[in-house]
Protein backbone atom coordinates (compact mmCIF):
# COMPACT_ATOMS: atom_id res chain seq x y z
CA UNK A 1 0.00 0.00 0.00
CA UNK A 2 3.75 1.99 -0.11
CA UNK A 3 1.66 1.97 -0.87
CA UNK A 4 1.58 1.80 0.21
CA UNK A 5 2.56 2.35 0.31
CA UNK A 6 3.65 2.94 -1.71
CA UNK A 7 2.03 6.55 -0.07
CA UNK A 8 5.06 9.87 0.36
CA UNK A 9 4.85 13.57 1.14
CA UNK A 10 7.39 16.34 0.90
CA UNK A 11 7.61 19.91 1.99
CA UNK A 12 9.70 22.38 0.06
CA UNK A 13 10.30 25.90 1.15
CA UNK A 14 7.25 25.82 3.39
CA UNK A 15 4.92 24.68 0.60
CA UNK A 16 2.55 22.01 1.83
CA UNK A 17 2.53 18.92 -0.34
CA UNK A 18 0.25 16.34 1.21
CA UNK A 19 -0.43 13.07 -0.49
CA UNK A 20 -3.96 13.42 -1.67
CA UNK A 21 -7.10 15.46 -1.79
CA UNK A 22 -8.30 18.30 0.40
CA UNK A 23 -5.97 18.91 3.27
CA UNK A 24 -6.60 19.14 6.92
CA UNK A 25 -5.77 22.38 8.51
CA UNK A 26 -2.76 23.14 10.64
CA UNK A 27 -2.72 23.67 14.35
CA UNK A 28 -5.60 25.85 15.40
CA UNK A 29 -3.75 27.18 18.40
CA UNK A 30 -0.15 28.06 17.56
CA UNK A 31 0.45 28.70 21.23
CA UNK A 32 -0.46 25.18 22.27
CA UNK A 33 1.49 23.77 25.18
CA UNK A 34 4.77 22.13 24.14
CA UNK A 35 3.79 19.00 26.06
CA UNK A 36 0.67 18.66 23.94
CA UNK A 37 2.67 19.06 20.74
CA UNK A 38 5.15 16.40 21.85
CA UNK A 39 2.31 14.03 22.70
CA UNK A 40 0.69 14.58 19.32
CA UNK A 41 3.95 14.05 17.46
CA UNK A 42 4.54 10.83 19.40
CA UNK A 43 0.99 9.65 18.70
CA UNK A 44 1.18 10.34 14.98
CA UNK A 45 4.60 8.66 14.83
CA UNK A 46 3.08 5.55 16.36
CA UNK A 47 0.25 5.75 13.83
CA UNK A 48 2.72 5.90 10.94
CA UNK A 49 4.65 2.94 12.36
CA UNK A 50 1.38 0.97 12.32
CA UNK A 51 0.86 2.05 8.70
CA UNK A 52 4.29 0.63 7.96
CA UNK A 53 3.32 -2.71 9.50
CA UNK A 54 0.17 -2.94 7.41
CA UNK A 55 1.88 -1.85 4.20
CA UNK A 56 5.00 -3.99 4.23
CA UNK A 57 3.51 -7.34 5.22
CA UNK A 58 1.36 -7.88 2.14
CA UNK A 59 4.19 -9.80 0.50
CA UNK A 60 4.58 -12.00 3.59
CA UNK A 61 0.89 -12.90 3.54
CA UNK A 62 0.62 -13.49 -0.21
CA UNK A 63 1.90 -17.11 -0.36
CA UNK A 64 -0.22 -18.06 2.65
CA UNK A 65 -3.31 -16.49 1.10
CA UNK A 66 -2.74 -18.37 -2.14
CA UNK A 67 -2.57 -21.63 -0.20
CA UNK A 68 -5.52 -20.83 2.07
CA UNK A 69 -7.90 -19.76 -0.68
CA UNK A 70 -6.44 -21.90 -3.49
CA UNK A 71 -5.67 -18.83 -5.58
CA UNK A 72 -3.63 -18.41 -8.71
CA UNK A 73 -1.19 -15.52 -8.90
CA UNK A 74 -3.63 -13.46 -10.95
CA UNK A 75 -6.43 -14.07 -8.46
CA UNK A 76 -4.19 -13.22 -5.52
CA UNK A 77 -3.22 -9.96 -7.20
CA UNK A 78 -6.77 -8.72 -6.57
CA UNK A 79 -5.60 -7.67 -3.11
CA UNK A 80 -3.52 -4.95 -4.76
CA UNK A 81 -6.52 -3.70 -6.71
CA UNK A 82 -8.55 -3.46 -3.50
CA UNK A 83 -6.37 -0.59 -2.27
CA UNK A 84 -6.54 2.56 -4.44
CA UNK A 85 -10.28 3.36 -4.56
CA UNK A 86 -10.94 3.33 -0.78
CA UNK A 87 -7.61 5.06 -0.15
CA UNK A 88 -8.38 7.88 -2.55
CA UNK A 89 -11.96 8.13 -1.29
CA UNK A 90 -10.76 8.50 2.29
CA UNK A 91 -8.18 11.10 1.36
CA UNK A 92 -10.82 13.12 -0.48
CA UNK A 93 -13.11 12.91 2.58
CA UNK A 94 -10.40 14.29 4.81
CA UNK A 95 -11.57 17.90 4.84
CA UNK A 96 -15.22 16.90 5.31
CA UNK A 97 -14.40 14.75 8.34
CA UNK A 98 -12.44 17.64 9.82
CA UNK A 99 -15.36 20.02 9.35
CA UNK A 100 -17.78 17.65 11.09
CA UNK A 101 -15.63 15.93 13.71
CA UNK A 102 -12.31 17.75 13.83
CA UNK A 103 -8.97 15.99 13.91
CA UNK A 104 -10.32 13.95 16.80
CA UNK A 105 -12.66 12.36 14.27
CA UNK A 106 -9.71 11.28 12.14
CA UNK A 107 -7.99 9.96 15.27
CA UNK A 108 -11.00 7.73 15.90
CA UNK A 109 -12.19 6.72 12.43
CA UNK A 110 -8.82 5.79 10.94
CA UNK A 111 -7.77 3.36 13.69
CA UNK A 112 -11.32 1.98 13.89
CA UNK A 113 -11.11 1.07 10.21
CA UNK A 114 -7.76 -0.63 10.87
CA UNK A 115 -9.11 -2.51 13.88
CA UNK A 116 -12.35 -3.62 12.20
CA UNK A 117 -10.46 -4.83 9.14
CA UNK A 118 -7.93 -6.72 11.26
CA UNK A 119 -10.64 -8.41 13.32
CA UNK A 120 -12.42 -9.44 10.14
CA UNK A 121 -9.29 -10.79 8.47
CA UNK A 122 -8.28 -12.70 11.60
CA UNK A 123 -11.39 -14.86 11.25
CA UNK A 124 -10.15 -16.38 7.97
CA UNK A 125 -13.23 -15.18 6.09
CA UNK A 126 -14.12 -16.03 2.47
CA UNK A 127 -11.72 -14.38 0.05
CA UNK A 128 -14.23 -11.75 -1.09
CA UNK A 129 -14.68 -10.70 2.54
CA UNK A 130 -10.92 -10.64 3.02
CA UNK A 131 -10.69 -8.25 0.07
CA UNK A 132 -13.24 -6.00 1.78
CA UNK A 133 -11.09 -6.08 4.92
CA UNK A 134 -8.07 -5.14 2.85
CA UNK A 135 -10.06 -2.25 1.37
CA UNK A 136 -11.05 -1.12 4.88
CA UNK A 137 -7.37 -0.98 5.85
CA UNK A 138 -6.72 1.18 2.79
CA UNK A 139 -9.59 3.47 3.79
CA UNK A 140 -8.11 3.93 7.26
CA UNK A 141 -4.69 4.55 5.72
CA UNK A 142 -6.12 7.25 3.47
CA UNK A 143 -7.72 9.07 6.40
CA UNK A 144 -4.72 9.17 8.72
CA UNK A 145 -2.04 9.48 6.04
CA UNK A 146 -3.41 12.62 4.41
CA UNK A 147 -4.50 14.18 7.71
CA UNK A 148 -1.33 13.73 9.75
CA UNK A 149 0.91 14.66 6.83
CA UNK A 150 -1.01 17.92 6.43
CA UNK A 151 -0.93 18.50 10.18
CA UNK A 152 2.83 17.96 10.24
CA UNK A 153 3.32 20.33 7.30
CA UNK A 154 1.61 23.11 9.28
CA UNK A 155 3.84 22.84 12.36
CA UNK A 156 6.56 25.32 13.33
CA UNK A 157 9.20 22.87 12.05
CA UNK A 158 7.37 21.10 9.22
CA UNK A 159 10.37 19.31 7.71
CA UNK A 160 11.48 17.98 11.08
CA UNK A 161 7.97 16.89 12.08
CA UNK A 162 7.30 15.28 8.70
CA UNK A 163 10.65 13.57 8.98
CA UNK A 164 9.74 12.02 12.32
CA UNK A 165 6.48 10.66 10.91
CA UNK A 166 8.05 9.19 7.81
CA UNK A 167 10.94 7.82 9.81
CA UNK A 168 8.44 6.02 12.03
CA UNK A 169 6.76 4.62 8.91
CA UNK A 170 10.08 3.23 7.74
CA UNK A 171 10.74 1.59 11.10
CA UNK A 172 7.38 -0.17 10.93
CA UNK A 173 7.82 -1.10 7.27
CA UNK A 174 11.31 -2.51 7.79
CA UNK A 175 10.34 -4.48 10.90
CA UNK A 176 7.00 -5.73 9.57
CA UNK A 177 8.07 -8.59 7.26
CA UNK A 178 10.48 -10.09 9.80
CA UNK A 179 7.98 -9.87 12.68
CA UNK A 180 5.05 -11.16 10.62
CA UNK A 181 7.16 -14.01 9.27
CA UNK A 182 8.27 -14.98 12.77
CA UNK A 183 4.69 -14.91 14.09
CA UNK A 184 3.35 -17.00 11.23
CA UNK A 185 6.25 -19.45 11.50
CA UNK A 186 5.70 -19.90 15.23
CA UNK A 187 2.02 -20.55 14.54
CA UNK A 188 2.92 -23.20 11.93
CA UNK A 189 1.68 -21.18 8.98
CA UNK A 190 -1.50 -19.82 10.59
CA UNK A 191 -1.32 -16.49 8.74
CA UNK A 192 -4.49 -15.12 10.32
CA UNK A 193 -2.75 -14.94 13.72
CA UNK A 194 -0.75 -11.98 12.40
CA UNK A 195 -4.01 -10.05 12.28
CA UNK A 196 -4.43 -10.56 16.03
CA UNK A 197 -1.23 -8.57 16.45
CA UNK A 198 -2.40 -5.95 13.96
CA UNK A 199 -5.69 -5.69 15.86
CA UNK A 200 -3.75 -4.95 19.02
CA UNK A 201 -1.64 -2.38 17.20
CA UNK A 202 -4.77 -0.72 15.79
CA UNK A 203 -6.42 -0.56 19.22
CA UNK A 204 -3.28 0.99 20.68
CA UNK A 205 -3.29 3.43 17.75
CA UNK A 206 -6.90 4.35 18.55
CA UNK A 207 -6.10 4.97 22.21
CA UNK A 208 -3.00 7.11 21.73
CA UNK A 209 -4.43 9.19 18.88
CA UNK A 210 -7.77 9.80 20.61
CA UNK A 211 -5.96 10.86 23.78
CA UNK A 212 -3.52 13.12 21.94
CA UNK A 213 -6.24 14.87 19.91
CA UNK A 214 -9.04 14.62 22.49
CA UNK A 215 -9.65 18.39 22.52
CA UNK A 216 -9.33 18.93 18.76
CA UNK A 217 -12.98 18.81 17.73
CA UNK A 218 -15.01 20.37 14.91
CA UNK A 219 -15.53 23.57 16.91
CA UNK A 220 -11.84 24.36 16.71
CA UNK A 221 -11.89 23.64 12.99
CA UNK A 222 -14.66 26.23 12.46
CA UNK A 223 -12.87 28.79 14.64
CA UNK A 224 -10.15 29.14 12.03
CA UNK A 225 -9.73 32.63 10.65
CA UNK A 226 -10.03 32.44 6.82
CA UNK A 227 -7.09 34.82 6.61
CA UNK A 228 -4.79 32.26 8.20
CA UNK A 229 -2.36 30.48 5.89
CA UNK A 230 -3.66 27.10 7.00
CA UNK A 231 -7.11 27.88 5.65
CA UNK A 232 -5.70 29.23 2.42
CA UNK A 233 -4.04 25.90 1.87
CA UNK A 234 -7.46 24.28 1.75
CA UNK A 235 -8.57 26.24 -1.26
CA UNK A 236 -6.52 24.37 -3.89
CA UNK A 237 -6.87 24.91 -7.60
CA UNK A 238 -9.11 23.38 -10.23
CA UNK A 239 -7.91 20.15 -11.76
CA UNK A 240 -8.42 21.59 -15.22
CA UNK A 241 -5.76 24.22 -14.53
CA UNK A 242 -3.37 21.59 -13.23
CA UNK A 243 -3.78 19.37 -16.27
CA UNK A 244 -2.78 22.17 -18.63
CA UNK A 245 0.85 21.65 -17.63
CA UNK A 246 2.92 19.05 -19.47
CA UNK A 247 5.17 18.61 -16.45
CA UNK A 248 2.23 17.37 -14.39
CA UNK A 249 1.40 14.65 -16.91
CA UNK A 250 5.01 13.57 -17.21
CA UNK A 251 5.47 13.47 -13.44
CA UNK A 252 2.27 11.46 -13.12
CA UNK A 253 3.53 8.93 -15.68
CA UNK A 254 6.86 8.71 -13.88
CA UNK A 255 5.21 8.11 -10.49
CA UNK A 256 2.76 5.59 -11.93
CA UNK A 257 5.72 3.51 -13.09
CA UNK A 258 7.97 4.09 -10.08
CA UNK A 259 5.38 3.49 -7.34
CA UNK A 260 4.16 0.45 -9.26
CA UNK A 261 7.70 -0.91 -9.43
CA UNK A 262 8.27 -0.37 -5.71
CA UNK A 263 4.99 -2.09 -4.88
CA UNK A 264 5.71 -4.98 -7.23
CA UNK A 265 9.08 -5.62 -5.59
CA UNK A 266 7.61 -5.46 -2.09
CA UNK A 267 4.56 -7.52 -3.00
CA UNK A 268 6.14 -10.35 -4.98
CA UNK A 269 9.75 -10.70 -3.78
CA UNK A 270 8.88 -13.29 -1.12
CA UNK A 271 7.04 -15.55 -3.56
CA UNK A 272 9.91 -15.17 -6.01
CA UNK A 273 12.51 -16.15 -3.43
CA UNK A 274 10.56 -19.16 -2.18
CA UNK A 275 9.65 -20.47 -5.63
CA UNK A 276 12.58 -19.51 -7.84
CA UNK A 277 15.41 -19.61 -5.29
CA UNK A 278 13.84 -22.31 -3.08
CA UNK A 279 14.68 -20.47 0.13
CA UNK A 280 12.84 -20.92 3.40
CA UNK A 281 10.01 -18.43 4.06
CA UNK A 282 11.88 -16.95 7.02
CA UNK A 283 14.82 -16.08 4.76
CA UNK A 284 12.51 -14.78 2.04
CA UNK A 285 10.92 -12.46 4.60
CA UNK A 286 14.36 -11.03 5.33
CA UNK A 287 14.63 -10.11 1.65
CA UNK A 288 11.53 -7.93 2.00
CA UNK A 289 12.86 -6.46 5.23
CA UNK A 290 16.15 -5.72 3.50
CA UNK A 291 14.41 -3.86 0.69
CA UNK A 292 12.41 -1.66 3.08
CA UNK A 293 15.37 -1.07 5.39
CA UNK A 294 17.53 -0.14 2.41
CA UNK A 295 14.94 2.37 1.29
CA UNK A 296 14.96 3.97 4.73
CA UNK A 297 18.75 4.16 4.85
CA UNK A 298 18.90 5.47 1.30
CA UNK A 299 16.70 8.42 2.07
CA UNK A 300 18.79 9.19 5.10
CA UNK A 301 22.25 9.09 3.52
CA UNK A 302 21.51 10.12 -0.07
CA UNK A 303 19.82 13.41 0.83
CA UNK A 304 23.03 15.43 1.12
CA UNK A 305 24.37 13.73 -2.02
CA UNK A 306 21.27 14.68 -3.98
CA UNK A 307 21.46 18.26 -2.78
CA UNK A 308 25.12 18.53 -3.73
CA UNK A 309 24.89 16.81 -7.13
CA UNK A 310 21.47 18.08 -8.20
CA UNK A 311 18.20 16.21 -8.60
CA UNK A 312 18.34 15.51 -12.34
CA UNK A 313 21.80 13.98 -12.30
CA UNK A 314 21.45 12.25 -8.92
CA UNK A 315 18.20 10.44 -9.68
CA UNK A 316 19.50 9.37 -13.08
CA UNK A 317 22.52 7.82 -11.38
CA UNK A 318 20.34 6.20 -8.69
CA UNK A 319 18.16 4.53 -11.31
CA UNK A 320 21.14 3.28 -13.31
CA UNK A 321 22.75 1.87 -10.16
CA UNK A 322 19.45 0.22 -9.16
CA UNK A 323 19.27 -1.42 -12.59
CA UNK A 324 22.87 -2.63 -12.44
CA UNK A 325 22.22 -4.01 -8.97
CA UNK A 326 19.16 -5.76 -10.37
CA UNK A 327 21.37 -7.46 -12.95
CA UNK A 328 23.67 -8.67 -10.18
CA UNK A 329 20.65 -9.91 -8.23
CA UNK A 330 19.60 -11.97 -11.25
CA UNK A 331 23.07 -13.46 -11.67
CA UNK A 332 24.09 -14.11 -8.06
CA UNK A 333 22.10 -16.80 -6.26
CA UNK A 334 23.78 -16.59 -2.86
CA UNK A 335 21.12 -15.77 -0.29
CA UNK A 336 23.15 -13.37 1.84
CA UNK A 337 24.30 -11.51 -1.25
CA UNK A 338 20.73 -11.42 -2.56
CA UNK A 339 19.49 -9.76 0.63
CA UNK A 340 22.30 -7.21 0.42
CA UNK A 341 21.53 -6.49 -3.24
CA UNK A 342 17.83 -6.02 -2.51
CA UNK A 343 18.73 -3.61 0.29
CA UNK A 344 20.95 -1.76 -2.19
CA UNK A 345 18.12 -1.52 -4.71
CA UNK A 346 15.88 -0.19 -1.93
CA UNK A 347 18.50 2.37 -0.93
CA UNK A 348 18.79 3.80 -4.43
CA UNK A 349 15.02 3.76 -4.89
CA UNK A 350 14.52 5.68 -1.64
CA UNK A 351 15.01 9.21 -3.05
CA UNK A 352 13.01 8.65 -6.25
CA UNK A 353 9.56 9.76 -5.09
CA UNK A 354 10.42 12.92 -3.12
CA UNK A 355 12.86 14.04 -5.81
CA UNK A 356 10.07 14.07 -8.37
CA UNK A 357 7.90 16.19 -6.07
CA UNK A 358 10.68 18.73 -5.57
CA UNK A 359 11.29 18.94 -9.30
CA UNK A 360 7.58 19.24 -10.07
CA UNK A 361 7.32 22.17 -7.66
CA UNK A 362 9.98 23.97 -9.69
CA UNK A 363 8.31 23.21 -13.02
CA UNK A 364 4.77 24.48 -12.37
CA UNK A 365 3.37 27.78 -11.02
CA UNK A 366 3.35 28.05 -7.24
CA UNK A 367 -0.42 28.55 -7.09
CA UNK A 368 -1.05 24.96 -8.26
CA UNK A 369 1.66 23.16 -6.27
CA UNK A 370 -0.73 21.48 -3.84
CA UNK A 371 -3.24 20.42 -6.48
CA UNK A 372 -0.48 19.18 -8.78
CA UNK A 373 1.10 17.07 -6.05
CA UNK A 374 -2.30 15.66 -5.12
CA UNK A 375 -2.94 14.64 -8.72
CA UNK A 376 0.41 12.99 -9.41
CA UNK A 377 0.33 11.20 -6.05
CA UNK A 378 -3.11 9.84 -6.91
CA UNK A 379 -1.77 8.48 -10.18
CA UNK A 380 1.10 6.93 -8.24
CA UNK A 381 -1.44 5.09 -6.09
CA UNK A 382 -3.02 3.69 -9.24
CA UNK A 383 0.38 2.44 -10.39
CA UNK A 384 1.03 0.95 -6.96
CA UNK A 385 -2.06 -1.21 -7.42
CA UNK A 386 -2.03 -1.81 -11.17
CA UNK A 387 1.55 -2.92 -11.78
CA UNK A 388 1.70 -5.55 -9.00
CA UNK A 389 -1.67 -6.86 -10.19
CA UNK A 390 -0.39 -6.97 -13.76
CA UNK A 391 2.62 -8.95 -12.63
CA UNK A 392 0.29 -11.50 -11.03
CA UNK A 393 -1.22 -12.10 -14.46
CA UNK A 394 2.24 -12.32 -16.06
CA UNK A 395 3.46 -14.71 -13.38
CA UNK A 396 0.53 -17.02 -13.92
CA UNK A 397 1.11 -16.98 -17.68
CA UNK A 398 4.89 -17.44 -17.88
CA UNK A 399 6.05 -18.19 -14.33
CA UNK A 400 7.53 -16.36 -11.36
CA UNK A 401 10.97 -16.21 -13.03
CA UNK A 402 9.60 -13.31 -15.06
CA UNK A 403 9.89 -11.21 -11.88
CA UNK A 404 13.48 -10.17 -12.58
CA UNK A 405 12.82 -9.26 -16.20
CA UNK A 406 9.65 -7.32 -15.41
CA UNK A 407 11.28 -5.31 -12.62
CA UNK A 408 14.25 -4.46 -14.84
CA UNK A 409 11.91 -3.35 -17.63
CA UNK A 410 9.95 -1.20 -15.19
CA UNK A 411 13.10 0.42 -13.82
CA UNK A 412 14.29 1.14 -17.36
CA UNK A 413 10.92 2.69 -18.22
CA UNK A 414 11.08 4.74 -15.02
CA UNK A 415 14.50 6.04 -16.08
CA UNK A 416 13.24 7.05 -19.53
CA UNK A 417 10.24 8.82 -18.02
CA UNK A 418 12.51 10.61 -15.55
CA UNK A 419 14.75 11.89 -18.33
CA UNK A 420 11.75 13.13 -20.30
CA UNK A 421 10.08 14.64 -17.23
CA UNK A 422 13.18 16.55 -16.11
CA UNK A 423 13.74 17.96 -19.59
CA UNK A 424 11.51 20.81 -18.43
CA UNK A 425 12.01 24.48 -17.79
CA UNK A 426 11.91 25.17 -14.08
CA UNK A 427 10.42 28.20 -12.38
CA UNK A 428 13.73 29.97 -12.00
CA UNK A 429 14.22 29.21 -8.32
CA UNK A 430 16.85 26.71 -9.34
CA UNK A 431 18.02 25.26 -12.60
CA UNK A 432 18.28 21.88 -10.94
CA UNK A 433 16.19 22.11 -7.79
CA UNK A 434 17.66 20.47 -4.76
CA UNK A 435 17.10 23.06 -2.06
CA UNK A 436 15.36 21.65 0.94
CA UNK A 437 15.78 18.03 -0.05
CA UNK A 438 18.32 17.07 2.58
CA UNK A 439 16.52 19.07 5.23
CA UNK A 440 13.18 17.64 4.25
CA UNK A 441 12.03 14.11 3.54
CA UNK A 442 15.46 12.80 2.69
CA UNK A 443 16.45 13.44 6.27
CA UNK A 444 13.81 10.97 7.32
CA UNK A 445 12.82 7.88 5.36
CA UNK A 446 9.23 7.12 4.45
CA UNK A 447 8.62 4.41 1.98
Amino acid sequence: MEALNNHDHITNGGEESPLLGPRATGEVNPGAKPQRSVARIAATMFCFAVLGLFTSTTGVLLPHLEHEYELSDSQASLIFLAVPVPYLLAAQMNSWVHSKLGRRGIAILGPLAHAAASVGASQRPPFIVFLLCFAAVAFGNGLVDASWASWAAAQDSPNFTSGLLHGAFSVGAAAGPAIAGLVISNEKGAWHVWYYYLTGAAIAELVVLTWAFRSDDAKKYHELDPSQPEVAKLEGRGISEVLKHRAVWLCAAYLLMYVGTESAISGWIILFMTRARQVRPAIANLCSTGFWAGMAVGRLILGPVTERVGIRRAVTVYLVVAMLTGVLFALVKNIAVSIFLLATIGAFCGPLFPSSIVFLASAVPSNIHVAAVSFVSSVGQVGGAGLPALFGIISEAVGILAFQTVIMAQLATTLVLWLVFTHQKTSGRASDPASGVAAGLFASPHA
